[in-house]
């Protein structure tokens, strides 16, 4: 057939060379061979992968049926594990069943103990009722014979009773309430004595009164004409230019300063005595001197309230605060210089809160502070309490110093430690021995008003104020009040004194009960 082809291809082709027929019979005999070789390849390729498929067929097999091996022995394992649980479980459960059944049985016992209890438990009340009630019949009928004998309501000697009692439960409360009483002063009074006399100890402070002068001193007689001056123009401009009043009378070497304002008579005391020292008085000359002691008193202020600070350990004030401290010594009461003893209340403070583990530097700022009201009191309305606080809330002093300012004579309820310690920091220092002079008048009348306290209560014979009205003894009548009413009177006579009358410190309330029998042997 292929022989056919090739004819009649060299037959359509005709003109086509012989040798191009043999090349292209020569081409496809050799395609054909490739075509073959590839179709043996191609057959040994699937044969190798159909051997190679069921090679690893056989393989996967085998992994399946090596994992359904292990599965196997797993889910067994398993298997025998769960049934040993349960089996635990099993024997718990029926340990518990056990439990339960002699609980169950136990608390059937207490019941039935319970109730015959409960059973007992009645007929006692019973018994107790029946017998109650013959005793309420026996204690009435014995009543009836009580009062039959007596003669007596069963009221009215409740009321009787009574009466006794209250009277011996008075009795043993006072009793109770002198010893609290005396137990609590001894140990207050031994610690308060402790701090208070260690802070003395400690406290350096100046004890001599000092005044504000208000007298100077001429070296001769005719230096009082000198000052008046001719027609008194010397005098009169010395007045006008320190507005304080010259009295010049017949007191032998000495003219007399008047007035309110205490800067201003210590302005014109220092101008005199540069005037007498000078010689040269006249007009001109006084308001020269008027002005530049005015000057030199501005500095001295500030000099004296810087150190008054410094002296006192209190940092950050206000500079009017310090010019305020600086007035403060031109300033008395009672006698007692005020920067002093603002100094002295200070120091006071500053180691009675050491001595309690208090704040120090507040301690000390309120006692250098708590007065400072007293150096403009005389130009402001209020007390220098009120004048105080006012100046501490203006130049922003803490809460706690105002509080203090306002509480340091016990007006206000302190609120806290520190301006307690105040309160008796200032008391100590005004009321030591010494520290002020008073009035022989208001002296007096304060010492009558004391007396005049004690005598009002009922039962009292005689009070007498001692110890410069430190004290006050206090006599009874024995017949009137009792030992145990000697405690409610002190503390009633304490009461009233605190009401009533305006003192310094403390005063002492001292009752005396005393019984005398006299008889004579003839």
């Amino acid at each position: 057939m292929e022989f056919n082809s090739a004819v009649v291809i060299i037959l359509i082709m005709g003109s086509v060379g012989l040798g191009t027929l043999l090349g292209y019979l020569g081409r496809k005999r050799l395609a054909d061979g490739k075509v073959k070789a590839a179709e043996e390849m191609v057959r040994e390729i699937l044969e190798n992968a159909k051997r190679d498929a069921e090679a690893k067929k056989k393989e996967a097999l085998l992994e399946a049926k090596e994992g359904m091996y292990r599965a196997k022995a797993q889910f067994e394992e398993e298997t025998r594990e769960k049934r040993s649980e349960l089996q635990r479980i099993e024997k718990r459960l029926g340990q518990r069943e056990e439990n339960l059944e002699r609980k169950s049985e136990w608390s059937e016992n207490k019941e039935r103990e319970i109730r015959e209890r409960e059973k007992k438990q009645q007929e006692r009340e019973s018994d107790l009722k029946r017998a109650e009630a013959r005793c309420q019949g026996l204690i009435e009928e014995e009543m009836k014979r009580l009062e039959e004998i007596s003669g007596m309501s069963s009221a009215e000697a409740k009321e009787e009773i009574k009466g006794k009692l209250l009277g011996e439960a008075k009795k043993e409360s006072a009793n109770q309430i002198k010893k609290i009483v005396e137990d609590a002063k001894e140990n207050a009074e031994k610690r308060a004595k402790e701090v208070i006399s260690l802070a003395i100890q400690r406290c350096a402070a100046d004890h001599v009164v000092e005044t504000t002068v208000s007298v100077v001193d001429l070296p001769n007689e005719e230096m009082k004409g000198r000052i008046i001056g001719r027609e008194g123009r010397n005098i009169r401009a010395l007045e006008i230019a320190t507005g304080i009043n010259l009295i010049i009378d017949d007191t032998p070497e000495a003219v007399i300063l008047s007035g309110f304002d205490p800067m201003k008579r210590e302005i014109t005391r220092l101008a005199l005595e540069k005037l007498i020292t000078d010689g040269r008085i006249h007009p001109g000359r006084i308001e020269e001197v008027v002005s530049k002691v005015k000057k030199e008193m501005a500095n001295t202020i500030k000099a004296e309230g810087e150190q008054a600070a410094f002296e006192a350990g209190v940092d950050g004030l206000h500079p009017e605060e310090i010019k305020l401290l600086g007035r403060l010594k031109y300033r008395t009461s009672y006698s007692q210089n005020v920067l002093q003893h603002s100094k002295e209340v200070a120091y006071l403070c500053g180691i009675m809160a050491a001595e309690l583990k208090a704040d120090v530097k507040l301690a000390k700022r309120m006692g250098l502070l708590h007065d400072i009201g007293k150096a403009v009191d005389h130009q402001t309305e209020g007390s220098h309490t009120q004048i105080g606080v006012e100046l501490a809330m203006k130049y922003n002093e803490p809460k706690m110093v105002i509080d203090a300012i306002a509480a340091h004579h016990e007006d206000l309820e302190a609120n806290s430690i520190e301006a307690v310690l105040l309160q008796a920091a200032d008391a100590l220092s005004a009321a030591r021995p010494g520290a002020r002079r008073e009035m022989l008048e208001s002296y007096i009348k304060r010492l009558e008003k004391l007396e005049q306290i004690g005598d009002s209560f009922k039962g009292v014979e005689k009070a007498y104020a001692i110890r410069a009205g430190r004290e006050i003894r206090v006599i009874v009548q024995p017949e009137k009040i009792s030992d145990a009413e000697i405690v409610f009177l002190a503390q009633d006579m304490a009461k009233k004194i605190e009401e009533e009358l305006d003192y310094p410190g403390e005063i002492k309330i001292t009752v005396i009960r005393e019984t005398r029998v006299v008889e004579y042997a003839k």
